[in-house]
């Protein structure tokens, strides 16, 4: 190497509930990783979530997406507390970054780990990828209450597809099924919703060609859900609408060991700076007890780390996973065992320590 060593700047963003305890005993593992793939981490903490909403008024500052600018990657914990609206924080925080870092795309894998249970699947492996439209649908914000309070009070929530969105997901979905397994699955519900979804169609039909070495067909989304339980072995990438693709990602994660072990990414294709964060949310009823799992923020930051193709750093805290949860002592309540937070996360450093020792 020379002596050169790449520096990553990372925005660590703690958050509500389970988030902070997660992140602290994660970021060992995490720094561990980036050393011995010869990266340099520098890591700065935010308070942002609902303990600054509460203290000042809004849960991240005004200019925190420009905050975030002036670094590669955001490693953020969770939001919500049980004394804050849940949409306040969710749109005064996340889906605000989403939309105005022009995040446009959701990554959620799921993958099953060897040994580990599982509710679904009959024990088949399986390693699919929810590609998620990230910053429209039915989360775009579009809409209004009238007449509030009244007996004919109305609530409208517009969805908002774009040919501009769709295409950006669908080339990122074939690009990326073109270097997996050659498979994808676009899920709409275009029998029904016959303007959106139907663009969803004609749109993935048009970026499709330029992709003639993948296969790919048209799911009806409660068809997808009854199939993921059923035969979840036989999918490679779904590509889904920002709705559809939050419903079924946690579908998929329950079929490899539960939300815990769901990792996200918020990206845009060809745009250093993204947001990676774990599916589970604030679990406020564990918050404290140093119980929450610390696999889905582990994996989140190995999704940041090949985001940012910083070598071997995914990979080393990937592997140090896995062989931890061979174990079932070292697993946490959610997966059937009894063991900590920080053991969990101790066992993974010791891991991924053992492996680099035993390549010299």
């Amino acid at each position: 190497m020379g002596g050169m060593v790449r520096t990553l700047r990372v925005a660590v963003i703690p958050g509500d509930g389970v988030g902070p305890e997660i992140s602290e005993a994660c970021q060992p593992v995490i720094e561990a990783a980036a050393t011995r793939a010869g990266i340099r981490l520098e890591s700065t903490p935010l308070d942002w979530g609902g303990e600054r909403h509460l203290r000042c008024g809004a849960p991240m500052p005004e200019d925190g997406p420009s905050v975030l600018r002036r670094f590669d990657a955001a490693l953020f914990g969770a939001v919500g507390r049980p004394d804050v609206p849940d949409h306040e924080l969710i749109w005064g925080l996340i889906i605000r970054l989403r939309q105005e870092l022009g995040l446009s795309v959701n990554l959620r894998p799921a993958l099953t780990f060897p040994g580990l249970p599982t509710p679904f699947g009959g024990g088949a492996a399986i390693d699919l990828l929810v590609v998620r439209e990230n910053t429209e649908g039915e989360y775009a914000g579009a809409g209004g209450r009238l007449r509030r309070g009244s007996p004919g009070e109305v609530a409208v929530e517009v969805a908002i597809h774009s040919r501009a969105a769709i295409s950006e997901a669908a080339r990122f979905a074939f690009e990326t099924a073109r270097r997996r397994r050659r498979r994808l699955h676009l899920v709409t519900k275009s029998n029904a919703m016959r303007y959106g979804y139907l663009l969803w169609d004609e749109v993935v039909a048009e970026v499709a060609v330029d992709y003639p070495e993948v296969s790919w067909e048209r799911v009806l989304v409660d068809a997808m859900a009854a199939r993921l339980v059923q035969r979840p072995e036989e999918l490679d990438v779904l590509l889904c609408s920002n709705l559809f693709g939050d419903i079924l990602s946690d579908l998929t994660a329950a079929l490899v060991g539960g939300l815990g072990m769901a990792p996200s990414a918020n990206i845009r294709p060809g745009q250093r700076l993204g947001v990676f964060e774990p599916v589970h949310g604030s679990a406020p009823d564990i918050a404290g007890r140093g119980i929450a799992n610390p696999g889905g923020y582990l994996l989140s930051a190995a999704l940041m780390f090949d985001h940012l193709e910083a070598g071997s750093a995914g990979d080393r805290i990937r592997a140090a996973l896995a062989h931890a949860l061979r174990q079932p002592e070292l697993r946490t309540p959610d997966l059937g065992g009894t063991a900590t937070t920080a053991q969990l996360a101790s066992a993974v450093l010791a891991q991924l320590q053992h492996r680099e020792a035993s390549r010299k």
